[in-house]
C-alpha cells in the first residue's frame, strides 16, 4: 500500500480505467469479480477467498454564480467482505485455512477500528493493523456518507454468526462520519485570495481609497494621520500582491482544467 496527499491511500499497480458510461463500470465490475478467489468449504461450495473493493473516482467541473469554475471530486467504494469462518463448521484444511485465518485477521481488525471509533476516548485507531483497514480508512469515521448491509443467515445453525454479525453491525452504526465537499486544492486556494481582496478592497473603501475604473489599480487616499496612512498602504501593496497571485493560480487551474478535458475526450 502507499499513500500520497492528492490520492490517500492506494494499492501500488493497481490497474485503473476512465470510463465514461455505467455499462463500462459494470462491465468492469464484471471482470473483477471473476478474477476474485473462491474456494470450496463444508459450508459453502463457491466460499469468497478475499474481500473485494470496487472503487469509482468521480470528476466533476461546474461553473459558480460568479462565474468561476472549479473541480469537485468524489470516490465511491463498494466492499464486499468475506465471512467470519469457524474451522469447526468450514472443516477448512491447508490453504482454506491459512485464507480463512487471514480473513478472520483482517475483520478482527475492523472491528477494532470500529469500536475505537465508537469509544470516543481512544486517541489511536489501528487502522495500520490490516490493509484492509488501511483502505477503508476515509469510511470509517472520515469524509464519506457509508452504509454498511450486514449479512445473516436465517437458520439456527448459523446463531453464533448470526449474533456475532448484529453486534458488529449495531457498534458501526454509531461511527460519526464527517462527508464535505471535494475542491481542487488550488480551486480553494483561488477561492480564499479571492474573498482576501475583496475584504481588503472594503477596508480601503472604508478608508477612502479607490479603484480606477480603466486600470483597476488602487488609488489610495491618504489624510487621516501617519498610522492609519501606513496600514492604507499595506493595503494597497498587499492586495496589489494578492491579485498578482490570483492571476497566476488562475492561469495554472485553467490549463489543468484543459488538460484534463482533452484526456477524458
Amino acid at each position: 500500500l502507499k499513500e500520497t496527499p492528492e490520492s490517500g491511500v492506494y494499492v501500488k499497480d493497481l490497474t485503473s480505467y476512465v470510463v465514461k458510461t455505467v455499462r463500462e463500470c459494470d462491465k468492469l465490475r464484471d471482470f473483477g469479480a471473476k478474477n476474485r478467489h473462491t474456494g470450496a468449504t463444508a459450508m459453502n461450495q463457491d466460499s469468497s477467498r478475499s474481500h473485494s473493493i470496487y472503487t469509482i473516482t468521480m470528476e466533476s467541473c461546474e461553473t459558480r454564480a460568479d462565474g468561476s469554475s472549479g473541480i469537485r471530486m468524489g470516490k465511491l467504494n463498494l466492499v464486499d467482505l468475506a465471512g467470519s469462518e469457524r474451522q469447526s463448521k468450514t472443516q477448512a484444511t491447508g490453504d482454506r485455512l491459512k485464507e480463512a485465518t487471514k480473513i478472520n485477521m483482517s475483520l478482527s481488525a475492523l472491528g477494532n477500528c470500529i469500536s475505537a471509533l465508537v469509544d470516543g476516548k481512544s486517541t489511536h485507531i489501528p487502522y495500520r493493523d490490516s490493509k484492509l483497514t488501511r483502505l477503508l480508512q476515509d469510511s470509517l469515521g472520515g469524509n464519506t456518507k457509508t452504509v454498511m448491509i450486514a449479512n445473516m443467515g436465517p437458520a439456527d445453525y448459523n446463531y453464533d454468526e448470526s449474533i456475532s454479525t448484529l453486534r458488529y453491525a449495531n457498534r458501526a452504526k454509531n461511527i460519526k462520519n464527517k462527508p464535505k465537499i471535494n475542491e481542487d486544492p488550488k480551486d480553494a486556494m483561488l477561492r480564499e485570495f479571492q474573498e482576501e481582496i475583496a475584504r481588503l478592497k472594503a477596508q480601503l473603501g472604508e478608508g477612502g481609497g479607490t479603484i480606477d475604473p480603466e486600470t483597476g489599480e488602487i488609488i489610495p487616499s491618504l489624510n487621516r494621520g501617519n498610522s492609519f496612512d501606513e496600514r492604507v498602504v499595506e493595503n494597497v501593496v498587499e492586495v496589489e500582491r494578492l491579485v498578482e497571485v490570483e492571476k497566476q493560480l488562475e492561469r495554472i487551474v485553467e490549463v489543468e482544467r484543459l488538460v484534463e478535458v482533452e484526456r477524458l475526450v
